[in-house]
């Protein structure tokens, strides 16, 4: 197969742009092309469609990808008489638009790949030339795919940013060049007099201009990185409907906050688990439509996505209106599965029920289908929200519905610490994994199936020592007074033991290098304000660590019992 001339690399400049701004218009279509089911009258809505494909044929010509161009321009076609009202919409339209928008997705990634490989157009434009000349039956419904054709796979190297925001970071990297040649003067002049006094007071004062300074470039830089969650919320409501027509439920999908902004690395980790999260929403807990007549429900369920920020963190919550989570069939489902005892499934707390559905190979689904019940998919959930120190939590009511909540934080590379010391080391714990820390006495631990536990008002909470997992010397135990910083990883608390708190400071998560990456519980470093280099911990690895040493622990006892 012959290379396309524009993937030489004298043009790969040009290339990418077009790939960005099809991209851009993408993301709007995809919402735009599902709203025309509601809004069919909507002048404007069906005026801005026909400009995105326009934009699309107008681009992709001048490029001479000629596929793209090719179906762009019957799709055009159609929406051109339907602004027109040459041709009124019908339902079975939307299914026709649909399938020629997936084609135009796929050939984009054919772009991306630089790999283009001819797709039978043929079908689909036939349809799309049949709708046109108001021919309504040969819009048949396109049957949905296992896996839909999906842009987002591809990962973004830009970030469009506001022009304001720029012109900001000009005016404090201005201000900052200010204060370093008043640091530079203040350093000139210390060697010319011995008006101490005189020195330190412009110190001190030229010290909080650059300290305020700096925070505020900081602020700057990091609003360059933030993105709209809207991007990953916006491809939801085809995902929705195309569950609720294989199902055949009537789902209405409600989203809010999607104007919410995030850093592009965090909005690049949550995507796949919130799609997790819409179809087990969709599949498991809205009920079909008969079921929810016989329950006085109303015939269409509802999910409830919405984003806002909470502090330093972004709260994510994913809530339906279906059928809710039963307790004690998840306990049963555990124990068939041998997931749990019989014994611990009658001590399990309702919390703890919830958050079996995170373990690899637990499913309640009845029959396997294309969206669910092959044993997969929550446990993915917790694993990428495990890795960003994001916590989840659950709440369901049998009949009702669930809500799950994602706490997430606002950026990966700068970050409130809580700075500890165990022995003679000391660590930082990321703050927006810490949910309390008690003081707690040696009397008060006690020893559960080879693991120490405390109880913590009316939970049992694991302990995790970081001198047994990072062979870190501590003093001995004998009657001193500790602390446990208790610590909330995805759908897990546990507490972690420390011998004394230093305090919360604003760290820079720095990488620890080739040789030292790849050190189990340890996220990175940072460099203290004394120059001293101190290892920030992983939560989560360590209470994997902390799980696998107990384990290990166990096996040992009951083959030494045997």
């Amino acid at each position: 197969m012959t290379e396309h001339p524009m993937f030489a690399e004298d043009m790969r400049e040009i290339v990418d742009s077009f790939v960005v701004e099809t991209k851009e218009v993408f993301e709007k279509l995809d919402n735009e092309i599902l709203q025309l089911e509601k809004r069919p009258h909507d002048q404007e809505l069906i005026n801005s469609i026909f400009r995105g494909v326009h934009t699309v044929k107008g681009t992709s010509g001048f490029l001479s990808f000629e596929q793209m161009t090719t179906i762009a321009h019957s799709f055009e076609d159609v929406l051109n008489k339907l602004r027109r009202g040459e041709i009124k919409f019908h339902p079975p339209m939307l299914d026709v638009m649909l399938e020629a928008f997936d084609l135009m997705k796929t050939l984009l990634i054919q772009v991306v790949e630089r790999s283009l490989k001819e797709i039978d157009l043929d079908p689909t434009i036939k349809k799309l030339r049949a709708i046109s000349t108001g021919n309504q039956n040969e819009g048949s419904a396109v049957p949905r795919s296992e896996e839909p054709k999906k842009v987002e796979k591809l990962t973004d190297t830009t970030i469009r940013v506001d022009v304001g925001r720029l012109d900001q970071l000009m005016n404090l990297v201005g201000e900052l060049v200010l204060g370093r040649n008043r640091l530079s003067q203040i350093a000139s002049s210390a060697k010319d007099t011995g008006d101490i006094d005189s020195i330190r007071t412009q110190l001190g004062e030229t010290s909080s201009q650059i300290d305020f300074i700096t925070t505020e470039l900081q602020a700057a830089v990091m609003k360059t990185r933030m993105i709209q969650i809207g991007r990953v919320f916006n491809r939801f409501p085809r995902m929705v409907r195309d569950i609720a027509r294989e199902f055949k439920k009537e789902i209405d999908l409600v989203i809010e906050g999607e104007e919410t902004e995030l850093d592009k690395s965090i909005i690049e980790e949550i995507s796949d688990p919130l799609v997790h999260l819409i179809r087990n929403a969709s599949d498991h807990g809205i009920e079909i439509l008969e079921v929810r007549e016989k329950l006085g429900k109303p015939r269409r369920g509802t999910i409830h996505l919405s984003a806002g920020h909470e502090g330093n963190h972004v709260i994510i919550q994913v809530s339906d209106d279906g059928a809710g989570m039963d307790p004690e069939k998840l306990r049963q489902k555990g124990v068939e599965k041998g997931l749990i005892t019989a014994e611990e499934a009658r001590e399990m707390k309702t919390e703890e029920a919830y958050n079996l559905i995170f373990v690899p190979g637990f499913s309640t689904a009845q029959t396997v289908s294309s969206v669910s019940g092959r044993g997969v998919g929550m446990d993915v959930v917790r694993t990428n929200i495990t890795k960003l120190n994001g916590i989840i939590s659950i709440e369901s009511a049998v009949g009702k519905g669930t809500t799950l909540t994602l706490k997430l934080p606002l950026t990966l590379a700068i970050i409130q610490g809580l700075l500890v010391s165990v022995g003679s080391e000391s660590f930082a714990i990321p703050l927006g994994s810490v949910l309390e820390v008690v003081h707690t006495a040696k009397n008060v631990i006690s020893t559960v199936h080879g693991r120490e536990v405390i109880r913590l008002r009316e939970t049992i909470l694991p302990l995790v020592h970081i001198s047994d997992i990072l062979d870190v010397p501590r003093p001995e135990e004998n009657g001193r007074i500790f602390y446990t910083v208790v610590v909330g990883v995805a759908n897990h608390r546990f507490g972690i033991v420390v011998d004394r708190l230093i305090g919360q400071k604003e760290i820079v998560i720095k990488p620890l290098g080739a040789y030292l990456r790849n050190i189990p519980g340890i996220a990175g470093s940072t460099i203290l304000g004394d120059g001293r280099v101190i290892m920030i911990l992983d939560t989560g690895e360590l209470l994997g660590l902390a799980q696998k040493k107990a384990e290990a622990s166990t096996l040992l006892t009951e083959e030494a019992e045997a």
